[in-house]
């Protein structure tokens, strides 16, 4: 037999294994929130406009501005982003020229007054919103404006099925 301080040593060591197993166990595990967070589509400047905003592994950031057109109020056209960039809460980007007219952006992203992601403006980007204009000469013009751009509710999965008719019972 083993003498009895030994054997109150090795009970002691697997009761502190036991206990540090239970704990981790027990603590929930802190993870960074997903590269999609801000994911979605936002308001743009005119009811029914949009901005597109997908962000990808390692804070790539690509999307598009879609805004009603200026000579036909019943189309949109597509403004999708030339060059991008998001760091921490920082966001930029600047879209490709469509009929002489092209947007840069350059702002913050964070948490809004949405209580959850299926609310409007659970998240906001606040900003300065430059618009680009050419003459018919290819003179640009630029104007500058403050803007905040609301995220739109997401689905979550169980209401998107439903919609789908693909709900489980």
């Amino acid at each position: 037999m083993f003498p009895r301080e030994k054997v109150m040593q090795a009970l002691a060591i697997a009761m502190l294994l036991v206990g540090t197993l239970a704990l981790a166990q027990t603590q929930p595990q802190k993870t960074a929130a997903p590269a999609d967070d801000y994911s979605g589509m936002y308001s743009f400047l005119e009811e029914g406009e949009f901005v597109q905003i997908s962000l990808e592994e390692g804070h790539r950031l690509t999307g598009f501005i879609s805004r009603y057109s200026d000579s036909d109020k019943a189309s949109f056209v597509d403004h999708f982003f030339e060059k991008a960039e998001f760091h921490d809460h920082d966001i930029r980007f600047s879209t490709r020229r469509v009929h002489g007219i092209w947007f840069e952006f350059k702002g913050v992203i964070s948490r809004g007054p949405g209580a959850t992601r299926n609310a409007e403006a659970y998240y906001v980007i606040k900003g300065t919103l430059t618009q680009y204009t050419t003459d018919a000469r290819q003179v640009a013009t630029a104007k500058d404006r403050q803007v905040t751009f609301r995220s739109f509710p997401q689905d979550n999965e169980d209401e998107a099925e439903d919609k789908a008719g693909g709900a489980r019972r």
